[in-house]
């Protein structure tokens, strides 16, 4: 008795594996579970079912480890490649407004063929949301120069009125500063157009100084006239929106629309050409005028001599 209770666990180990070896080689040979096997399967089945069981969690989390894994590989896979599609289509974007801006310079040289033309681009404006005062990507060293007119696919923007070396500031016709010898391309009727302060918080501007016998009316075409030394003759500056008789009853003004869209400006053409006018002295006055300097300078000459 004594000998069983001390070693009873040894004794059932070794019963244990008496009947997992009668098993092995009674596995097979018969269709009905004898009693031996009936107490091994009470045995055994429950540790094979532990064994399953812990088998399936460790592989269930090794599979969902991986699987969690691969996702996490794919998604910075395609991160990648949304990050190179996102940069290609930035490029092909930037290659589409570039063919936008030369395609556009080419429309406005078009339109003045017997003018010398540069293209231009805007880098910098004042606050605001109208383009009234800006600076452009040329300077002196493009060969520009103050007074040079500007202007896009829609007509007239304004004139350069400083230069840098690689810049050039422009002051737009809707800058109250601004003043643009204008006519009604329908009547010849002439006016100036000018910047207003009122107006242009509206993008508009005004024709001042028209006749008040002028046939002017609302939709006629605004261009540069001939007498400016500044801008060359038949530019497009806007349509009339509305006519106003002054107080006084002898001249009228006109409310001008631009033709140009003065919120969205971005390439821009320089005409290079000068425009001064030089109204030749005339002969007679220059004969009378060089004896009267001759004149002076003997008078001079005689005054020296006698101190």
């Amino acid at each position: 008795m004594n000998f069983f209770n001390t070693y009873k666990k040894q004794i059932l180990y070794l019963v244990i594996a008496l009947l997992v070896i009668l098993a092995f080689f009674t596995v097979g040979r018969k269709s009905k579970a004898t009693p031996i096997d009936n107490i091994l399967g009470f045995i055994v089945t429950p540790a094979q079912n532990i064994s399953t069981s812990v088998s399936s969690w460790f592989s269930d989390k090794i599979s969902s480890f991986k699987d969690e894994t691969d996702i996490a590989a794919e998604n910075e896979e395609l991160k990648a490649q949304v990050e190179l599609l996102e940069a290609e289509n930035k490029r092909l974007s930037m290659y589409e407004d570039e063919n936008k801006r030369l395609s556009a310079l080419l429309d406005i040289s078009q339109k003045y063929p017997d003018y010398e033309t540069t293209g231009t681009n805007v880098i910098a404006k004042d606050p605001g949301n109208w383009f009234l005062t800006f600076t452009i990507d040329k300077g002196t060293k493009d060969g520009l120069a103050p007074d040079m007119a500007l202007t896009d696919a829609g007509g007239l923007v304004g004139r350069i009125t400083e230069c840098g070396y690689i810049y050039s500031k422009v002051e737009s016709i809707l800058d109250s500063r601004s003043s643009v010898s204008a006519m009604s391309l329908r009547t010849g009727d002439l006016g100036v157009v000018k910047g207003d302060y009122t107006l242009m918080n509206d993008g508009l501007c005004k024709m001042e100084y028209i006749d008040a016998e002028s046939e002017i009316m609302k939709g006629d075409e605004i261009v540069t006239s001939y007498l400016s030394d500044i801008y060359p003759s038949g530019i497009t500056i806007g349509y009339v929106k509305e006519v106003v008789t002054d107080e006084n009853g002898l001249t009228k003004y006109a409310v001008i629309e631009p033709s140009v869209d003065f919120k969205h400006i971005s390439t821009l053409l320089v005409i290079t050409d000068s425009f001064a006018q030089t109204t030749p002295l005339p002969e007679e006055n220059t004969q009378q005028e060089m004896p009267q300097q001759a004149s002076s300078v003997d008078v001079q000459n005689q005054s020296a001599g006698d101190e």
